[in-house]
């Protein structure tokens, strides 16, 4: 999880109903909306940004890298940090 500056970037899959996404999740280094879950479960948001993407169809093809997705966060079925994070 590089720091940069007060924030921080978490590496983390998220399923959808076509798609398996790894991305990168900006958060604040610390204190209040830190976590994976708390930018997950924030109700005025509803789409996350995601840099150095891997976008892999469910249904089998070519896993695409895109260097910035918007995530609709009504389509996530499961999300979890890929290298260990807190949440």
């Amino acid at each position: 999880m590089p720091l940069t500056g007060k924030r921080r970037r978490e590496r983390v899959f998220f399923e959808t109903d076509r798609h398996a996404v790894v991305g990168d999740v900006t958060l604040p280094a610390e204190g209040y909306q830190a976590r994976l879950s708390d930018a997950i479960n924030r109700g005025e948001v509803a789409f996350l940004p995601l840099t150095d993407v891997e976008l892999t169809p469910l249904a089998g093809g070519e896993t695409e890298r895109l260097g910035f997705v918007v995530l609709a966060k009504r389509h996530i079925r499961l999300a979890y940090p890929v290298d260990g994070g807190s949440d």
